[in-house]
């Protein structure tokens, strides 16, 4: 296993916490929110974290949703996963989407509201092409796979 990288993390808010590992080994880190706000059934609220990172070239943040939140709640995160590239340095802010059809919900300074999941990035270069390679798959897509294995 390689060295661990370091990531810059700065607290823009009184309220703002350190994203943080809830058990040792976890993958992601939580968010918490530094706000409070009640979402209405089936609306969305953009939720400030307080929180600005600075990660070296190579790597970038994806922002997810936390699971009890949304099996308990029906909270979502509207553009899971939150792509955060490696020159931003803006305020981590988590977009929440109320999927309940009754029950409003309210989100407190300090809860924990999403994941925050660093990855490696490979340098990628795109090279246009007329013909694919052939593959197993080929182009079947949406349900190709169907269920317990057997094809739609």
């Amino acid at each position: 296993m390689s060295a661990p990288l370091t990531v810059a993390v700065r607290l823009l808010h009184a309220q703002a916490r350190m994203p943080a590992r809830a058990y040792p080994g976890d993958a992601a880190f939580d968010l918490t929110a530094i706000e409070e706000c009640t979402i209405a059934p089936q609306a969305r609220a953009v939720v400030g974290t307080g929180v600005a990172v600075a990660m070296p070239p190579g790597l970038a943040a994806l922002t997810l949703p936390r699971s009890g939140l949304a099996a308990r709640h029906g909270i979502a995160v509207v553009n899971a996963p939150g792509l955060i590239d490696s020159g931003y340095r803006g305020e981590i802010r988590i977009i929440l989407l109320n999927t309940d059809l009754n029950r409003p919900f309210t989100v407190h300074a300090g809860d924990r509201i999403a994941q925050l999941l660093f990855v490696g990035l490979s340098e990628v270069t795109l090279h246009r092409v007329d013909v694919l390679p052939e593959s197993g798959r080929g182009d079947r897509g949406f349900g190709s796979s169907g269920l317990n294995g057997e094809e739609d």
